[in-house]
């Protein structure tokens, strides 16, 4: 009895202890917008783009809604979460007129090398060195997450493009991919899910490759609510896919409603006891584009100048308020996969990783 008592104090203290160091372990929300300039997210709506008939359809509606006099001001109208809320409570980096820098590593300056470079950590310019719908060789930090058994059954993944469950490679990795033109699947689905289902064949996307980006964000937030993922990676498509369609009106109208999105995840992860106050979110993007000659923003790619230049954005647990930042600094998207896996207690020793983890505090 004497001895049986403290054994019992034991692990109690121990379980209590455990307890606690998996409440300090922060979720992770990554978000992507496609193709999203760097110019757009600092700058606003572009002059020389706003008012272009060979651009826009109705110049005098996009003129309404996101042309103001200051960059300042019409960044808060095209991204008026972004603005208002995050640069209060988190850090914005990539103003390169203030000379913070985030670049990707791979030359390649297009989606699928970008996403894997995101994901992976490493540039992979000897494998992949295109958008065909071949299984990555290499392993994402879902993946690693995935593997590990804090986190098994804990990670998904959300996406507008259907490459990407070849990205993620969602056979090898076992990390269940929703993307394309998926719906949700399961015995336990929503009624919200299965509106979306039903809904989605009968909203014809204007691309065959790519959905809109609300059934992306749905199926995705529909997920946290009924399953509570520690680790959750959204990809949103529409910005990249209008520019190389030369419809500025609808790019910026997209990462608008982007911004919407983003608030309505951050307002759910407060309001939910699971993410409230231990939800760390990291947003980027995959690739610049142009800007001279100016048909080049609809493009990227190596042979596009600038279009390896792109932003990073954190907020939420962990992360220490610095708005926009405007000191010198180069940062790089290799870096965004070693970060979360430190910030998820995991470590990578079979994978090199040339990028620091950064730190947000």
């Amino acid at each position: 009895m004497n001895i049986k008592i403290p054994m019992l104090l034991l692990f109690i203290v121990l379980a209590g202890g455990l307890a606690k160091a998996q409440e300090g372990q922060a979720n992770i929300v990554l978000i992507s917008l496609d193709g999203f300039r760097w110019q757009e997210l600092f700058s606003g709506a572009d002059s020389l783009l706003v008012a272009h008939s060979d651009y826009v359809h109705d110049t005098t509606e996009l003129r309404k809604l996101f042309w103001r006099s200051s960059p300042m001001e019409r960044r808060k109208a095209l991204l008026p979460f972004v603005w208002n809320t995050v640069a209060s409570i988190g850090r914005i980096h990539g103003n390169r007129n203030h000379g913070s820098k985030v670049d990707l590593t791979n030359a390649m300056w297009f989606s699928y090398p970008g996403y894997n470079e995101i994901l992976t950590g490493k540039a992979d310019d000897d494998r992949i060195t295109s958008n065909d719908k071949i299984p990555n060789p290499n392993r994402t930090f879902l993946e690693i997450a995935h593997s590990d058994t804090r986190y098994h059954g804990k990670v998904a993944a959300f996406g507008s493009w259907d490459v990407f469950p070849y990205i993620i490679n969602e056979e090898r990795s076992g990390v269940p991919v929703n993307a394309g033109f998926d719906v949700a699947k399961g015995d336990d689905i929503t009624e919200r899910e299965k509106f979306l289902n039903e809904l989605q064949p009968k909203v014809p996307s204007p691309w065959g490759s790519v959905r809109l980006d609300a059934f992306t964000h749905y199926f995705a937030l529909e997920e946290m609510k009924k399953n509570h993922p520690k680790v959750v990676y959204i990809a949103y498509g529409e910005t990249d896919d209008f520019a190389h369609d030369g419809d500025y009106g609808a790019y910026l109208k997209s990462a608008h409603t982007t911004d919407t999105f983003i608030k309505e995840l951050w307002d759910f992860t407060q309001s939910d006891s699971f993410y409230k106050n231990n939800t760390l979110f990291v947003i980027t993007t995959d690739h610049g584009r142009g800007t001279q000659p100016l048909d080049t923003w609809k493009s990227h790619g190596s042979e596009i100048a600038g279009a390896g230049s792109v932003w990073l954005i954190a907020f939420g647990k962990g992360v220490k308020a610095k708005g926009e930042v405007t000191t010198n600094e180069q940062l790089f998207s290799n870096q965004i996969a070693p970060t979360i896996l430190q910030l998820l207690g995991l470590q990578n020793d079979d994978i090199k990783m040339p990028g620091a983890a950064l730190n947000f505090e």
